[in-house]
């Protein structure tokens, strides 16, 4: 599974305890702020299939309908993701506190172990498994799958190669229905790669890349339920129960997604349109947690809210204008924005690589040099040559310290917090300019790069951190949309991190280089995490069963079990 995908927006509240925790309201709340509210690790209602009735419809809200169908793909994003639960293969799941385990219905034999100083993972799927087209699930889905995100060099655009470039054979076992993946010595991480898995008929790079493009192409999919639905123009997308499933039996006689903004989406739920709605910062939470028939949840994100700049536009190709820029950010004002009336506060974000509840965690952008620190940014920007104009934005060579800052929401909390960022970089000599944009154009403005500076999620899939650390900051990765990778890091990341064997080891290494590239590129950096708060209809259990998203940390849990008490 891969760790991170994007999601849209900088109001991303994340981070996560061993424990149920009590948010503490910072010093300085504002009068009429909520006293402190407890924040559980999952809160998701988790019920077994005999207290849930057969029968029924969800209707879920999605931010925006994604171009890019192939979830494997880089270009895809989480909502990608969360769609594909519900129609492609579900093969390993996940505990909320990122134990995984085999899905039965897909699955007799998943295990791993050193041959000849060698991991070697062994999948045998079950008589029963095949896709959509009929095609049954065997050791060539496993073969395709490594195939198509072991390298960039190939042709393919995967969303991370980490756990598959090191695998040096794909081989049948003593039947077709068996996999032995071998990799060339020892993996730290042998449960991460194959979480998902990819239908054989995608073998080429332009079926890869290209033709899953608005178009989920379902009979390459397989799972309990099989796409109605999917109207890119009205944005929606319906599930219904697929008579290809072989395991138990879905709850649901439909599942529905709409694409909604964020106040399209709660009115929807004030309106008894849809059943569940994010309610992340205090004016949505406002709206919606007194609506009758209904609960509020709230648990830790798995996420980091991120900053990151485009460094391949002149005005940040320099380190030290980027840096600058960084220092300008009074992240601590952003959190207050962000958490206002939710008597919630959370020690500073410092990692990409993991979250500050996983063991081996350290403040890497601390230890990087950052701060806030406006004098600091007029110093380096001084030295890089741009001087205050007459209306105190800086210039250089007659160009004007100029970047767009696009939003793709509608949501007053959002406006709000970039407008508060506008404005201490104005205070340096930085002019940001806001750009409120549809949430259906985020997945081809961030691809494509139509953007200087931009704030979003990175998500993570899974608690395996150092095993993702390519992911980030590899030169050639999809994901480092700041550009900022070299090939003396990737060589660094190659030698320091991924060739460590053991995974304690490989984290602490991950960590300490982390603060290093951070400190070199300043490229992108972590604003903050916190919760994520839900209102739902009463009733509905089994509550974000899809990776990246939702309310059961990391879990992942089979989409069948979805469905409403008795």
């Amino acid at each position: 599974m891969r760790k991170k995908q994007p999601l849209i927006g900088a109001l991303a509240l994340t981070a996560a305890a061993a424990l149920a925790l009590s948010a503490c309201a910072s010093g300085d709340d504002k009068p009429g702020d909520k006293p402190a509210t407890e924040v559980k690790e999952a809160d998701y209602n988790p019920q077994p299939r005999e207290n849930l009735q057969e029968g029924g419809e969800v209707r879920f809200p999605l931010a925006t309908l994604p171009t890019q169908m192939n979830d494997a793909n880089s270009d895809a994003n989480a909502y990608t993701a969360r769609l594909a639960a519900w129609f492609r293969p579900q093969v390993i799941l996940m505990e909320p506190d990122g134990t995984p385990y085999k899905n039965d219905a897909y699955l007799d034999v998943w295990e791993h172990e050193v041959v000849d100083g060698n991991t070697q993972i062994t999948f045998t799927f079950t008589d029963e498994a095949h896709w959509n087209d009929g095609t049954d699930m065997d050791w060539t889905a496993i073969e395709a799958t490594w195939k198509t995100q072991r390298s960039y060099d190939e042709g393919f655009n995967p969303n991370a190669i980490d756990g598959y470039q090191g695998i040096k054979s794909v081989e049948q076992g003593d039947t077709p229905k068996t996999a032995i993946v071998t990799y060339d010595g020892e993996f730290a991480w042998p449960e991460m790669p194959f979480m998902s898995i990819i239908h054989p008929k995608v073998s080429t790079p332009d079926d890869f890349n290209e033709s899953f493009i608005n178009d989920p192409r379902p009979e390459l999919g397989a799972g309990p339920y099989k796409i109605e639905t999917f109207d890119t123009k009205s944005g929606l997308v319906e599930f219904v129960p697929n008579e290809e499933w072989w395991g138990d039996k879905p709850l649901l006689d439909k599942v529905t997604f709409r694409q909604l903004e964020s106040s399209a989406a709660i009115n929807a739920f004030k309106n008894g349109e849809i059943d569940q709605v994010a309610a992340n910062a205090q004016n949505e939470l406002s709206q919606v947690e007194n609506v009758e028939g209904t609960v509020t949840y709230r648990a830790q994100q798995t996420a980091n809210t991120l900053l990151q700049l485009n460094a391949e536009r002149p005005q940040f190709e320099d380190v030290k204008v980027r840096e600058a820029f960084f220092k300008s950010v009074n992240r601590d004002q952003q959190k207050e924005i962000a958490w206002q009336g939710l008597g919630y506060s959370e020690p500073d974000a410092g990692s990409f690589t993991l979250y500050s509840f996983q063991p081996g965690y350290k403040d890497a952008l601390a230890e990087a040099g950052y701060s806030y620190d406006p004098e600091a940014a007029k110093k380096l920007l001084d030295e890089a040559g741009w001087e205050p104009g007459s209306d105190g934005i800086r210039e250089k060579d007659g160009v004007r310290l100029e970047a767009v800052y696009p939003i793709w929401s509608d949501s007053s909390t959002l406006a709000s917090l970039a407008q508060a960022m506008q404005a201490t970089l104005k205070e340096v000599g930085f002019d940001l300019k806001v750009d409120v944009r549809p949430s259906q154009a985020f997945g081809d403005d961030i691809t494509s790069k139509n953007w200087d500076v931009s704030s979003l999620r990175f998500t993570s899939g899974d608690p395996f951190g150092a095993a993702w650390f390519c992911q980030i900051y590899c030169s050639d990765s999809g994901l480092n949309l700041s550009s900022t990778g070299t090939a003396e890091i990737d060589e660094r990341i190659a030698k320091e991190v991924a060739s460590v064997t053991d995974a304690e080891e490989q984290t602490a290494a991950a960590m300490d280089l982390e603060s290093e590239i951070m400190k070199e590129t300043w490229g992108i950096i972590p604003l903050y995490n916190g919760p994520e708060i839900a209102v739902v209809k009463e009733g509905l259990a089994n509550l974000t069963p899809e990776p990246y998203t939702g309310l059961d940390l990391f879990g992942v849990t089979p989409v069948e079990n979805v469905g409403w008490e008795k």
